[in-house]
């Protein structure tokens, strides 16, 4: 870009995100463009000046070193502390705001700015519209939706930060949208241009020959961007013959001789360019450097970074990715992935001239030229707490702005587990299928578990012919590696479910009635000797290290990785769950999984065989090959995890024989979830994934775990579930809390009881005589809250239960809250009173609710059920475990229930399960009418959020009433 002729200079404020080398890298590439072509640039900054100093060298670049934003905190290289980074943007942006907005809009005055340019500092976009300047924004993320996972974990207080985030985003004219992007609906408008890569000084031959380095050595470089690994490096960790070029190691830092130690102020492009393949994580400027001059990255996963999914996929679909298990990567396996990186032919043919592209539309957009498309003009702001749902792009029904080829890596996955009205059912006479024969089981007629078994056979023909034009996912491909497809394969079926009455009392002991949903997880288990188990590369080179020779190992793919940032596999010695020849503690599992938290999923699966080898006893002697593919979708607050222990356990429980009654099966994947996973869940989802049955509420008392029968859902009324697009989680800090002010409650009240029982005559007419006495003793003795009636709760103890005590005062007071899964932090304010209504009132208006359905017909009898959905509803929101997104679908249904221009069939909602988000349970008439007022309030959802829900309809049996498939290759049958 060269500077014209006549044209005046320009004065271009361009802020720059404090977080890594990548933002500041690119950003140094596209103003390299604006000084050639005559313009004056002021970088506002936290990053290093040399950065930009080394590439250019010009009067007319001013840097001011001033930090507006934090990005993500590491503790390392691969860690990210979601609370501190949330803690750090508070006391960088948004405490001193009003200050940041002042002094930026009055230096951009003093400037005479042409334009704002953000990467990505959203308080920048304010500060341009508060100075009257235009901004644009160029980048491939935007911290809200970074942000948005990090508020599961810090609770609702912190909302606030991610609306304003996308607020001030909204100021900007533009985003200039880099490849590999994110969806950023705050934007209003969007600009597509290619690969924003530094330019090469030096040949590949020139950096070598500097090194000392012959062009037939193999070299690999150990690049981890700004932060430096740290970690002890070893000469084996390499393959004979090949050098690793090490940036970013500290200065103390020793080296093995087959590792050479780069300056820090280096030309990394260069050095890249000048090696064979890369080590790594998954960064903007690192991965963009790789695909242009097509150098293979072995790349590690950081978990809490909504980016790395979508430069993932950019990555491997051009063939020039690698993932490497963090454990591999920490203990110097990394043989078998450099082996697989070098035999990659990186593809990446697009163009890799975006700084010069993005300095061409700043230099227009400041002289008034408009380069926006028409098509993409309006408002695209998001105008709820929806934001906190930028997940779920990844749900079928999306209506968020995605990459085309992110779509279409969607599209690929065939292997997804169907829904009803995509597969046509086949008749189940034969009880066989094209491919396979059904040694034991029923597919039921059931077109996802059909569909699944298609699946299968697909995975099969991977292993016989491979088609050079396909691409195809790592998860299929591993999946299809693992298998001895000439062998048994046991099948496993269990549905998520939705919470139709009940919720989260049911760690509170209390009535709960659950439906399982038509959405389901299957799982493929086959048990292998260990001689003849199919082992991938990585797995059998870590065997080979130890030098035991062939132990049991298990092996298990999980499909929809390419949807979320998480390892598509994960293996594991099963020796590592013995120590000392008996099963390793919960807690010391727990502390396993949670090492890398891109295979920490892994907890759910695996976690069965540890709690079947404690609980039970089992010894496991053979290999372990598991596939996972479930239909039910993360995050809506059906049960997803429940959904895949129980798949997962029924297969483990079916491949080795073992007769395990659907109640004990739900308790041990109990177990799995809050001792292994570390999730404070009740059991109903279990029971009702393993115990449920197809049109009927399982009515469980949670006593522990109670199944009092199945309720037939009477003909007239049906169930829907609408998704509010948060994203729920029981490992959620208001989930947490809410357990903890519950049993705090519990304890009160039982303390109460116990001195009123001791002072009979302290009492009002309610303590006098025998029965006052031993009512008094059982309540001082009760295990269960629910197990207080409303009237004996209003009488006795309302007045003088707390609405809120800090976790020291309580601690004092009464030692512990006897929950051995929650643990009270002695900081912080836990909500006493509402959490310790809840289950009193919603166990009662569960029994209600149970008796109405046996009532006759009636719109009475509908309304009453409808209102004990509502007071369910707002009881969740009086504990502070509501959300903006399930009220407002709440609303919508009480608008169409009482509109008279609709003449309204839905009769109740309310939220479900752990609340904070999640789906919201709608009841109404079973008519067609009522499906047509189901789809106006995704309609007018969707207007209000730019969302549009998923609707969860119609049930499937559970899992113990599904049993499990037995089958094999009609190939191998006599």
């Amino acid at each position: 870009m060269q500077e014209e002729k006549g044209q005046r200079p320009l004065v271009f404020a361009y802020y720059v995100s404090g977080h890594g080398f990548g933002h500041a890298t690119r950003v140094a590439e596209v103003v390299r463009n604006l000084i050639l072509a005559g313009h004056e640039i002021h970088v506002v900054t936290a990053a290093s000046e040399h950065i930009f100093t080394t590439e250019i060298q010009s009067p007319k670049l001013f840097i001011r070193k001033v930090l507006l934003d934090i990005g993500a905190i590491q503790t390392d290289a691969l860690t990210v502390d979601r609370l501190a980074s949330l803690e750090k943007y508070v006391e960088i942006a948004v405490v001193p705001r009003d200050s940041i907005l002042s002094t930026e809009a009055e230096w951009l005055k003093s400037i005479n700015a042409s334009l704002v340019v953000s990467d990505a500092v959203p308080i920048a976009c304010q500060a341009a519209a508060d100075a009257g300047v235009r901004a644009v924004c160029v980048t491939n993320f935007s911290w809200d939706f970074i942000y948005a996972e990090y508020i599961i974990v810090a609770g609702r207080q912190s909302h606030s930060i991610i609306w304003q985030i996308a607020e001030d985003y909204s100021h900007c004219d533009f985003v200039i949208r880099l490849p590999g992007y994110c969806p950023m609906p705050a934007f209003r408008d969007v600009v597509d241009v290619p690969l924003v890569v530094r330019r090469l000084r030096r040949s590949r031959a020139e950096v070598r020959k500097e090194l000392g380095i012959a062009e037939d050595t193999k070299v690999l470089i150990y690049n981890f961007g700004g932060q430096p690994a740290g970690w002890k490096l070893q000469k084996e960790y390499l393959p004979d013959g090949w050098i690793c070029l090490v940036c970013g190691a500290s200065e103390g830092q020793e080296l093995p001789e087959n590792f050479i130690k780069l300056p820090k102020d280096i030309y990394t492009p260069d050095f890249i360019t000048a090696s064979d393949c890369m080590l790594g994580k998954i960064g903007y400027g690192t991965v963009s450097e790789a695909l242009a001059y097509k150098v293979p990255l072995i790349f590690v996963r950081r978990e809490y970074f909504n980016e790395e999914p979508f430069v993932k996929n950019m990555l491997e679909r051009y063939q020039c990715g690698v993932e490497i298990i963090r454990r591999d990567l920490l203990t110097g396996c990394w043989a078998p992935y450099i082996k697989h990186a070098i035999s990659l032919t990186p593809c990446y043919d697009a163009g890799t001239n975006g700084g010069e592209v993005v300095a061409h539309i700043l230099q227009d957009t400041a002289m008034g030229k408009n380069v926006t498309p028409s098509m993409l003009s309006g408002s695209r702001r998001l105008q709820d707490a929806i934001v906190l749902g930028y997940q779920l792009q990844r749900v079928s029904g999306k209506d968020i702005d995605v990459p085309g080829w992110y779509a279409l890596a969607q599209d690929e996955l065939s292997f997804r587990t169907p829904s009803a009205d995509e597969t046509n059912t086949q008749s189940t006479s034969t009880r066989e299928t094209e491919d396979f024969k059904i040694l034991h089981g029923d597919h039921h007629n059931l077109s996802d578990t059909i569909g699944f078994l298609k699946s299968l056979m697909e995975l099969h023909a991977l292993t016989s012919t491979r088609n050079s034009n396909q691409l195809h996912s790592r998860e299929s491909l591993s999946a299809a590696a693992m298998f001895n497809w000439e062998e048994e394969i046991i099948v496993a079926r269990a549905p998520g479910r939705l919470d139709v009455m009940g919720g989260f009392g049911d760690y509170s002991e209390s009535l709960v009635l659950q439906m399982p949903i038509r959405e389901a997880c299957h799982v493929a288990i086959q048990r292998s000797h260990p001689d003849k188990q199919k082992l991938w590369k990585h797995a059998e080179a870590r065997q080979q290290n130890k030098g035991q020779g062939s132990t049991p190992v298990l092996q298990v793919v999980s499909f929809g990785s390419e949807l979320s940032n998480r390892a598509p596999t994960f293996d594991m010695d099963l020796s590592e769950f013995l120590e000392d020849g008996h099963p390793i503690s919960y807690e010391k599992a727990r502390h396993y999984f949670s090492q890398d938290p891109s295979q920490k999923w892994a907890a759910y699966v695996a976690g069965t065989i540890l709690v079947l080898m404690t609980e039970l006893g089992i010894q496991f002697v053979d290999s372990i090959s598991i596939l996972v593919i479930s239909g039910v979708p993360e995050g809506k607050g059906v049960s997803s995890s429940a959904a895949i222990e129980v798949a997962t356990m029924s297969a483990v429980a079916a491949s080795h024989g073992l007769d395990i009654a659907p109640r004990d099966l739900a308790l041990l994947c109990q177990k799995v979830e809050n001792h292994i996973v570390g999730a404070p869940c009740g059991v109903m989802d279990q029971m009702a994934s393993a115990c449920g049955e197809e049109n009927k509420l399982l009515a469980m008392l949670c006593q522990p775990a109670g199944v009092l029968g199945h309720v037939e859902i009477p003909p007239h009324i049906r169930f829907w579930g609408i998704d509010s697009g948060i994203r729920h989680s029981v490992g959620g800090a208001d989930y947490g809390s809410v357990r903890i002010g519950t049993f705090m409650g519990r304890k009160m009240i039982k303390s109460m009881a116990f001195h009123n029982s001791k002072k009979v005559e302290g009492l009002n007419n309610n303590g006098k005589g025998e029965d006052g006495m031993k009512l008094l003793e059982a309540e001082a003795a009760m295990d269960f809250l629910s197990n207080i009636s409303p009237h004996r709760y209003e009488e006795c103890y309302v007045h003088k239960l707390p609405e809120f005590v800090s976790g020291n005062e309580f601690i004092e007071n009464y030692g512990h809250h006897d929950d051995p899964v929650t643990i009270i932090d002695r900081k912080l304010s836990y909500a006493v009173g509402a959490p310790t209504r809840h289950p009193i009132y919603g166990n009662f208006r569960v029994k209600a609710f149970k008796a109405l359905l046996s009532a006759s017909s009636s719109d009475d009898q509908l309304s009453a059920l409808g209102e004990l959905m509502y007071q369910c509803h707002y009881s969740y929101n009086a504990c502070g475990l509501g959300s903006d997104g399930t009220d407002k679908l709440v609303q919508l249904v009480q608008e169409i229930q009482h509109s008279k221009s609709y003449s309204g069939t839905l009769f109740g909602a309310k939220i479900t399960g752990g609340g904070s988000g999640g789906t919201v349970c709608v009841m109404g008439k079973n008519i067609s009418r009522s499906g047509e007022q189901i789809a106006k309030i995704q309609q007018r959802y969707k207007a209000s959020t730019g969302f549009l829900p998923h609707v969860f309809e119609g049930s499937s049996p559970g899992a113990c009433k599904f049993g499990y498939l037995k089958i094999r290759l009609r190939s191998r049958l006599t």
